[in-house]
């Protein structure tokens, strides 16, 4: 049924962002509705500076408005910059779709052409050696680590680096990993990754075999749930409030799993020089070592949707131009 031609006269600002938010919740990843969140919180500040209020009727919202959004933000990064425009990009469209504004799209779409200030491209900065010692790190405590209850935290946490580091798994997608997801015989999992998308991951030997001491260890705990054994998370909680019960691990708890291994084999100084993503980063570059600088399957398998994005990791260190320079010229001399 189309919307009462009565509809714009009726619904406010306030209102219009909420039901826009709600559908967006529905539709985006928790990360992306929580960022758009604060776009449109920005958006709303700027409007009172020009004294629009958010109880005013969604009518009264022009491309003006939005022009007057990108000078409110020259004060922040280009990258932020262009999510908040993004948020408030799509709220116009919806504010048409919904025809409770009269929204030029095509004069919004020239605006950002012209205006937006374009974002210089990054280089993912990470410390390799330092996360290949955390790596190790782990698997040493895979190797000396006693399967009793006392030890599980320990297996889990040297399971989960050495997963992060070898998958390239999004934080939240590790900790939402389940054992049903896993297929043993092939060494990978199927998982509902960024945008909702399916895809397939690999997992190294040591990955699965360290999940596989894990589990076995937790194996008491996992049959005690009265839970089909596919339904439980790979990667639990053992703290005093699980328990007993196999809960999944949250996000923050990844990130500490992080921070600790982090102080316990490169010191507190190191703190917040690695997180979660940095393993990322550490896995589409050793893909790339490794494959020769294979762009196209570095892209597939960390699930780039633009080969743009793969290429940002395609650079050699300068250290790495160095030696490749002596190698050649150096080394023929007699």
């Amino acid at each position: 049924m189309p919307p009462s031609p009565t509809r714009v006269h009726r619904v406010t600002i306030a209102e219009a962002i909420d039901e826009f938010l709600q559908l967006l919740r529905h539709s985006r990843s928790p990360n992306t509705a929580r960022a758009y969140s604060v776009g449109m919180d920005r958006f709303v500040n700027m409007l009172e500076t020009l004294g629009v209020e958010s109880t005013d009727n969604t009518s009264i919202l022009t491309a003006a408005h939005f022009s007057s959004f990108i000078d409110a933000l020259h004060g922040y990064s280009a990258a932020t910059e262009r999510l908040y425009l993004a948020a408030v990009k799509r709220f116009y469209d919806f504010l048409d779709a919904e025809d409770l504004a009269q929204i030029n799209s095509s004069k919004l779409q020239l605006i950002l052409q012209s205006r937006v200030r374009k974002q210089g491209p990054r280089l993912p900065q990470f410390p390799r050696e330092d996360i290949e010692t955390l790596v190790q790190a782990a698997m040493k405590n895979l190797k000396s680590a006693s399967e009793d209850l006392g030890q599980l935290r320990s297996l889990r946490d040297s399971a989960f680096l050495i997963t992060l580091a070898d998958t390239g798994l999004r934080v939240h997608e590790i900790c939402n990993l389940r054992r049903g997801d896993f297929d043993w015989d092939e060494q990978k999992a199927v998982i509902i990754g960024k945008g909702n998308s399916q895809a397939v991951i690999r997992f190294s030997h040591r990955a699965a075999q360290g999940i596989k001491q894990y589990l076995q260890a937790r194996a008491h705990l996992d049959g005690a749930s009265g839970k089909p054994l596919g339904t439980l998370p790979i990667f639990a909680r053992h703290d005093r409030g699980a328990s007993n019960k196999v809960k999944p691990i949250t996000t923050t708890t990844g990130r500490n799993i992080v921070k600790a291994a982090v102080v316990e084999s490169l010191g507190k100084e190191a703190l917040g020089r690695i997180t979660p993503h940095s393993f990322r980063h550490y896995f589409v570059t050793s893909v790339l070592r490794g494959s020769g600088g294979n762009l196209k399957l570095a892209q597939e398998l960390a699930r780039h949707r633009n080969i743009q994005v793969t290429q940002r990791y395609a650079h050699l260190s300068q250290d790495e131009l160095d030696r490749g320079y002596h190698e050649i010229f150096d080394e023929q001399e007699p």
